[in-house]
């Protein structure tokens, strides 16, 4: 079983998590309703089995809480993967919302890297501060070792641009991750 279970405690945070990348059920709780909303959508459509409980210091914001659990959640992938022999590695998605459209490309090349091209219209969604989205996803990629482009192609709700964000990336990571071989996918013969 592709899983893995971590812990994090800091003095802004206290994050318990359990990932598996063969699905499972999803409960996730963070304190942030519209994160939570995120965080299930991305793990729905990634095929992921996602627990996920957060203390934060949500009396200061949720930047805090949202940058540790993408940290959190990326070093779950990176275990969940092991050494990543047979995954298919590469993967892209477009996802519409009403009027946006969305798109994510990534690597699991173990070569960590963001590029995040996404105009936010709302500075804020609920209790959510929508620039927190590309803390999220830099966090997410550097501590996974993923290879990761986002891009809005256009939108002008901030809602609909960020959950579409989030379901391109779960598309994106179940075809990545899915295994397709036995050995590394990569000429250099590790990743």
């Amino acid at each position: 079983m592709r899983t893995a279970q971590l812990t994090r405690t800091t003095k802004e945070t206290d994050i318990r998590l359990t990932l598996s990348l063969e699905g499972g059920g999803v409960d996730v709780h963070t304190g942030i309703g519209f994160f939570d909303h995120m965080l299930t959508a991305f793990a729905f459509y990634g095929g992921l089995g996602l627990e996920l409980y957060v203390q934060g210091d949500l009396e200061v914001d949720g930047h805090h809480t949202v940058e540790d659990v993408g940290i959190v959640l990326g070093q779950a992938m990176k275990e969940a993967l092991g050494d990543r022999k047979g995954i298919r590695r590469f993967a892209s998605a477009f996802i519409p919302m009403d009027e946006a459209l969305c798109f994510t490309a990534l690597d699991f090349s173990n070569r960590p890297f963001l590029v995040f091209d996404a105009e936010m219209p709302q500075p804020m969604i609920g209790a959510y501060d929508s620039c927190l989205t590309e803390e999220f996803m830099r966090a997410f990629a550097v501590n996974s070792g993923l290879t990761l482009h986002m891009k809005c192609y256009y939108g002008k709700n901030a809602h609909h641009i960020t959950e579409a964000l989030f379901k391109s990336l779960g598309v994106a990571v179940k075809e990545a991750v899915q295994i397709t071989g036995t050995g590394v996918t990569s000429t250099k013969g590790v990743l």
